[in-house]
């Protein structure tokens, strides 16, 4: 893979001053944008690996690990979408979009933790309802959803991007598959519809001050937007679509095309015209406080799991329950990429690196290498 020739660091760094004086984010969020200037630079420290085997020597400046940060989401995409595999029923899975309508945003900026553990909640409750209706299905369903709160250009949005197994398990355990004819899950107007009112009702409830009746009565006129894609091909496609999805943040190092001292150009793909490639001018500040925006508050869970597809379901085996019942021959499912090994020698190929130096909130001196094989050659060569 190619490197990123400019980064979201690097324009943190070049305005931090600024950022800090200009006062407009709160501690937390400057926290993360701290973190994600200094991920992997001397100010996180370093650390030396060396092959006990053929001598090998590598330094490495330490991560941020943080999920709003460009380059901390592959090994941990990977790692989730493994496990995931194993989880995957030889079934049609069905993909949805909930969205919230604009007239939410600024209720999302200030009580953000509120709304959002509200949209994954009302959006189970409704999919369920529906599951568990003989008319539709009759069953216990399951879900996977993720939070994305921003749009192409870095503008709140907030939506959730819901992965549904074609069917579930009805009271006697037994399999039973949704009767959707392979074109949607269910009707999308209905859904919306329910939805809508399920939203407003427990909003009201949690937020009463802030729910008045000219905002309830803007939001219930407002059509309530649910995207209903077709049914994945098989489950190789939900893999390939949660290896795009489940860890992506609000703009990649890869869309950032040039850093000036006062403008930000960056791609985007312009859905109104067929998702036609742009690119739009920002000034810095507005670019980072756009980046802002989508920082999830502190424990907030971004990726939930419903239903049969649940922890709970998982550990009373409902899981494997299911593939016994449908009697599907077992899913073949492709890596994508290889799982990074900490302590594999990149040059031997043997599991023999062990880290021999580490360098906190420093940089390196500047004879580390010498210091680092004096040390090495203290180690009796693997066998």
């Amino acid at each position: 893979m190619t490197t990123a020739i400019h980064e979201v660091a690097d324009i943190l760094k070049q305005h931090w001053t600024s950022v800090i004086e200009n006062g407009k984010l709160n501690t937390w969020q400057l926290r993360i944008l701290n973190a994600v200037k200094d991920c992997r630079t001397a100010a996180l420290g370093a650390h030396v690996d060396g092959c006990t085997q053929c001598g090998y020597l590598r330094i490495s400046y330490n991560s941020c690990r943080n999920r709003h940060c460009p380059k901390c989401q592959g090994i941990q995409r990977e790692d989730w979408i493994q496990k995931r595999e194993s989880e995957l029923l030889p079934v049609p899975y069905f993909h949805l979009v909930f969205t919230l309508p604009d007239t939410l945003n600024q209720l999302c900026l200030y009580q953000g933790k509120i709304l959002y553990n509200l949209f994954f909640k009302t959006a189970w409750s409704v999919l369920s309802s529906f599951g568990k209706d003989h008319k539709w299905l009759g069953a216990d369903m399951g879900m996977i959803a993720v939070l994305h709160t921003w749009g192409q250009t870095m503008s709140l949005h907030p939506h959730l991007h819901c992965i549904v197994p074609g069917g579930g398990l009805t009271r006697q355990s037994k399999w039973k598959t949704v009767r959707s004819k392979g074109k949607y899950l269910f009707p999308v107007k209905a859904v919306s519809k329910v939805f809508r009112s399920r939203f407003i009702e427990e909003l009201k409830k949690v937020l009463p001050d802030e729910m008045n009746r000219q905002v309830v009565a803007t939001l219930y006129k407002k059509d309530w937007v649910i995207y209903a894609k077709r049914p994945f091909s098989g489950p190789q496609s939900v893999i390939e679509y949660l290896g795009r999805y489940t860890h992506k943040i609000a703009i990649s190092n890869y869309r950032i095309k040039n850093i000036s001292k006062d403008k930000i150009t960056f791609s985007y793909k312009d859905y109104r015209k067929n998702g036609l490639k742009r690119e739009m001018e920002l000034e810095p500040l507005v670019f980072i406080h756009r980046y802002a925006l989508h920082i999830l508050p502190k424990g907030f869970v971004r990726i939930r799991h419903y239903g049969i597809l649940s922890s709970r379901s998982k550990l009373k085996c409902r899981i494997e329950i299911s593939k016994q019942i449908i009697s599907c021959d077992a899913i073949n499912t492709k890596q994508h990429h290889q799982l990074f090994n900490p302590k594999e020698c990149p040059c031997c190929k043997q599991e023999t690196l062990r880290t021999i130096m580490c360098f906190n909130r420093r940089a390196p001196p500047e004879n580390w290498a010498e210091l680092a094989t004096i040390i090495l050659n203290s180690y009796q060569p693997s066998h």
